[in-house]
């Protein structure tokens, strides 16, 4: 799988990320290193815990990550769940759908971003 291919698959904006880091050697270096991010996973025990403050921090860390690598749906995602338990939000009955398109998107662009090692 090529880096276009990766990128397409997953949703995310090749040539925005093409803009900025010019080499598809540069991205690939790059967008492989979310395969070690912990945001996700801090995201999840977080939630499952009842830390909304340290949710919110994983969320939006996820986020500024997903955005300077342009994988833009999962961006998307993690954007609107980190804007939901900003201030440390209690739980609700809407963060739990949020909480489900991240995974869907988080596991999908995993899936691609190992392809593509």
């Amino acid at each position: 799988m090529t880096v276009r291919e990766c990128y397409e698959a997953m949703g995310a904006d090749y040539e925005d990320v093409a803009g900025r880091l010019r080499t598809d050697e540069r991205i690939k270096k790059f967008v492989l290193k979310l395969l070690n991010d912990k945001s996700y996973d801090l995201l999840i025990s977080s939630i499952e815990s009842g830390d909304m403050k340290e949710a919110f921090r994983a969320a939006h860390t996820l986020k500024g990550v997903c955005q300077n690598l342009s994988v833009t749906k999962l961006y998307h995602s993690a954007s609107e769940l980190a804007d939901r338990l900003r201030d440390g939000q209690e739980y609700g009955e809407d963060v739990a759908p949020l909480l489900e398109l991240v995974k869907k998107d988080y596991a999908l662009a995993m899936d691609c971003i190992q392809k593509l090692a």
